[in-house]
């Protein structure tokens, strides 16, 4: 075990990790931070909930010390995929920076930009952003990059994951080529190798762990619903919270929308839950999210954007409501439990239709979890809701779609009677007509008047042979005043010539 006060860091540093309660270094921490503090590139490459935040803020906050932030131009550079994760990073770097005279700002989304202009206007040392968020701000003028000394990517399997990896090139184009970078990933997929061997300068590589491992604190579950409807799978996830001692939990789906449909039951059941994930605005994210670090909130049903990096250590149970499409997203997610040494409870919940994903988790972290069985659950009287067609299953005029057998014919309406035969059948069926009454003679109409007659169309004077101007007629239009000058032939004479 490494002891903090064993890497190398300033007093003012070790004062404040003591503080939190923190002495041993995790395996992570040993290994980077020493080489940070001389200004290496770093490629750390660790399992989630190894303590990979203080990895990079530790040794950025003593090479920071001295020197001062200018205006528009931080120093150091913290990119993160998720505006949760941000918002860790930018928590960690206040608590440790605690007595230094170091500043910091974060861009996010769902903030307003002003504030975040104020803080760059007034200059700020480290500055932990989103990409997006990042180069809106460039973009408007806002802030330069030129400046930057030290650059940290966390979670950049995250990113490739999210689509940041074009961002994440332009902003590295525009730092300053000399600088150092601290890059962090608990997987490294040939994009991310690419990345790292394009940006990186020569590269300290840490890897203190398999990537992709689960963490040996945690005890992983697995139930096996033999129906595939999603009353089953809510029926089944709250008999596991009924069943176990769950202090706090996360509850991940595959679906924004499904998280708030789970959500949504678990409160009709009286159990204490909220939903979190990207389509919610920035306010509640952040609210929902620290009332479950405080206790209030016990459970939190999120998709993925709560699965990378969230630090909230007291987790005491993890629910994969649906078995995630990546297999990498299982481990992220368990990872949220088991943190800092304390043990943690995994369930996965896997349908008939989940058997491709669960081969490759299963393949991935070289170990079957263990089978456990839910008693008292009737799983025959739980039957799949059909769904009705689009439409209501009707076409226009109120007539019942058919479907054409593939290959085949389309069958002839047999119940329908034909058209001719339908309304031969209802005119049996009618009363016989009753004679009209008789009417009363109309009066005369009133004699038309006849119509003036209509002017000649305009192709028919056209087709009339042309007068000759000088043949004593009048010109039409002028009556008998013509003028003389009108009346003359356009025809020059010989007599002229």
């Amino acid at each position: 075990m490494t002891e903090f006060s064993d890497l190398g860091l300033s007093p003012a540093t070790l004062n404040a990790v003591a503080e939190t309660g923190y002495t041993t270094a995790t395996p992570i921490q040993a290994a980077a931070i020493p080489v940070a503090l001389q200004g290496r590139d770093v490629l750390g490459i660790a399992q989630t909930g190894t303590g990979k935040t203080a990895a990079f803020t530790l040794p950025m906050i003593d090479r920071l010390a001295a020197g001062r932030a200018r205006a528009r131009m931080p120093r150091a550079l913290v990119i993160a995929p998720t505006r949760e994760l941000a918002d860790q990073v930018a928590a960690s770097f206040e608590r440790y920076a605690k007595g230094q005279k170091l500043t910091w700002a974060l861009l996010i989304g769902g903030v307003s930009f002003t504030d975040q202009e104020l803080k760059l206007d007034r200059g700020v040392d480290v500055l932990i952003a989103t990409p997006g968020r990042l180069l809106d701000h460039f973009e408007r003028g806002k802030l330069l990059l030129t400046g930057v000394q030290i650059m940290v990517v966390d979670e950049a399997d995250r990113m490739l994951d999210m689509g940041f990896i074009p961002d994440l090139e332009r902003i590295f184009k525009l730092t300053p080529p000399r600088k150092q970078t601290l890059f962090f990933s608990a997987t490294m997929p040939p994009e991310i190798t690419r990345l790292t061997k394009q940006f990186l300068n020569d590269p300290e590589r840490i890897e203190v762990a398999r990537p992709a491992t689960t963490a040996e604190t945690i005890t992983q579950n697995l139930v096996r619903i033999p129906t595939t409807d999603p009353k089953a799978k809510r029926t089944a996830l709250r008999a596991l919270i009924g069943r176990d001692d769950v202090k706090n939990g996360i509850v991940f789906c595959n679906r924004k929308s499904e998280v708030d449909i789970v959500a949504k039951s678990l409160k009709k059941h009286g159990l204490d839950a909220a939903p979190i994930h990207g389509d919610l605005d920035q306010s509640t994210r952040m609210r929902t999210l620290e009332s479950f670090r405080n206790g209030s909130l016990k459970l939190l049903c999120a998709s993925d954007v709560a699965a990378r990096g969230l630090d909230i250590p007291a987790v005491s149970h993890v629910f994969n409501y649906d078995v995630p499409h990546h297999a990498d997203d299982y481990v992220h997610r368990i990872g949220r439990t088991g943190r800092a040494g304390r043990s943690g409870q995994a369930f996965m919940l896997v349908t008939p239709a989940d058997s491709k994903n669960l081969d490759k988790v299963l393949k991935l972290i070289g170990k079957s979890p263990e089978e456990i069985t839910l008693e008292g659950i009737d799983w025959a009287s739980i039957k799949d809701e059909p769904r009705a067609p689009r439409g209501g299953g009707r076409e226009r005029g109120g007539r019942t779609r058919e479907r054409t057998p593939r290959g085949g014919e389309r069958p002839r309406r047999t119940s329908r009677p034909e058209p001719q035969v339908e309304a031969a059948e209802a005119a049996e069926a009618a009363p016989a007509p009753s004679p009209p009454p008789e009417e009363a003679p109309r009066a005369p109409r009133p004699p038309r008047r006849e119509a003036a007659p209509r002017p000649e169309p305009a192709k028919a004077r056209s087709e009339r042979p042309a007068r000759n101007r000088d043949d004593g007629d009048r010109v039409v239009g002028f009556g008998d005043d013509t003028p003389a000058f009108l009346m003359r032939s356009a025809t020059p004479k010989s007599t002229d010539r």
